[in-house]
């Protein structure tokens, strides 16, 4: 398949991968250390990559894995997850991506996965491939002389504090029991297990390597440094499965010595600052998207999760990107759902990106609807659409890629 400037899309062999590797450090402003490559290979390997050429010159990329990602429902669905998307600063606005995101999307159709999904490095791209936000993060930063606990919230203990490696298979079984009841979170790869407890020098970013906190229901990872004269706490990583767990771990994050500031990232759902007598202790230092998400089969993707509410209505989905749109009926019984293309009249109205954002209960309907992205022609309809879609527990994602 050739561009409108001959520049061909192809899928990549092992020689491309100095190449490829160049390209990404341009694009993402970046240098992969040494002793990263091994696992960014193993975790996401060349043979499912695709390159764009410009004769002999590697000028674009995109490579994709196929990830097992909890729906709505706790229920395991394989999809595409796609990462690495760059093209060369020289060969920028020529259509190379719609090329490249051309040649992926009929891979991924053909394997028959009803979602993409990716984390994005810019927000204004994707849309017109229909792709949305479907999970949003948190960033939060807590100076540890505020946060003090209330005499309800209760102090479990039972943690350990581990050196990472030496507890990996207890981290690993929590993080397992946690990605399945929790929407938007992918099963992690051993590849990427791997890298995680090579604690590679590049995620670091000047600070230590990582230290544990374990219990029997959670754990959480983390980096000490220093950031003007303060004793910083970085979490990489936490994952609690119950109340206790996250507590317990709470507790002794914000009792570290030495420590005055601790920094994380927390889901919509956190309780984190009810747990404290000042609740302003807890200050938002980020609000951003975490995972994107495309429907790239409607039937295949409504019908893999479940739902909070009986419906049964006709969707108009406009696709401008793949052709994937049409008219749908959606029947809801008992959170179970039908959807089946149809020639009857819609009742709502989006475009193929809000079904994207909807799919994991990140953003509600109701929203998408004030952004007048989602159109109702009775607002009883779009309350029960809005409802079905919603989740008991807020999506978060699992690992980055």
């Amino acid at each position: 398949m050739v561009s409108a400037k001959s520049v061909s899309v192809r899928a990549a062999t092992a020689d491309d991968v100095a190449a490829i590797t160049a390209l990404q450090e341009a694009g993402f402003g970046i240098r992969f250390g040494g002793d990263e490559n091994e696992f960014r290979g193993r975790i996401f390997p060349v043979e499912r990559a695709l390159v764009a050429v410009d004769g002999d010159r590697v000028v674009g990329h995109t490579v994709d894995l196929p990830m097992t990602v909890t729906v709505p429902g706790d229920r395991g669905v394989r999809v595409c997850g796609v990462s690495g998307v760059s093209v060369a600063p020289t060969h920028r606005r020529r259509g190379i991506l719609r090329e490249l995101y051309g040649a992926q999307h009929e891979r991924t159709e053909a394997e028959g996965m009803p979602l993409t999904i990716f984390t994005a490095s810019e927000g204004t791209i994707y849309g017109r491939f229909g792709y949305e936000v479907s999970v949003l993060d948190t960033g939060i930063a807590i100076e540890t002389r505020r946060a003090q606990f209330r005499s309800t919230t209760p102090d479990p203990g039972g943690v350990t504090l581990e050196t990472p490696v030496d507890v990996a298979p207890r981290i690993r079984e929590i993080y397992r029991r946690w990605q399945q009841v929790t929407p938007g979170a992918q099963a992690r790869p051993d590849a990427k297990w791997d890298m995680v407890f090579a604690d590679v020098e590049r995620q670091r970013r000047g600070a230590t390597t990582l230290f544990a906190l374990l219990h029997a229901d959670g754990y959480a990872l983390y980096r000490r440094s220093a950031r003007e004269g303060r004793g910083v706490a970085i979490v990489a990583e936490f994952r609690a499965v119950t109340p206790d767990a996250h507590a317990a771990l709470w507790r002794v994050l914000l009792g570290l010595d030495l420590v005055e500031l601790v920094e994380a990232e927390i889901a919509d759902d956190d309780p984190l600052s009810y747990l404290l007598t000042d609740p302003r202790a807890v200050q938002v230092t980020r609000r951003g998207d975490s995972l994107w998400t495309r429907v790239m089969d409607i039937p295949a993707a409504l019908t893999a999760r479940t739902y909070r509410g009986d419906l049964d209505t006709v969707l108009a989905v406009h696709d401008p990107f793949r052709g994937a749109g049409g008219n749908f009926a959606l029947r809801i019984r008992d959170g179970v759902a039908e959807c089946e293309p149809t020639t009857r009249d819609a009742a709502l109205r989006c475009d193929i990106n809000v079904l994207g954002g909807l799919y994991f209960g990140g953003v509600r309907a109701k929203t998408f609807a004030a952004a007048h992205r989602l159109l109702a022609e009775d607002a009883a309809v779009l309350r029960a659409f809005d409802a079905a879609f919603t989740t008991e527990r807020a999506p978060q994602l699992g690992w980055f890629f």
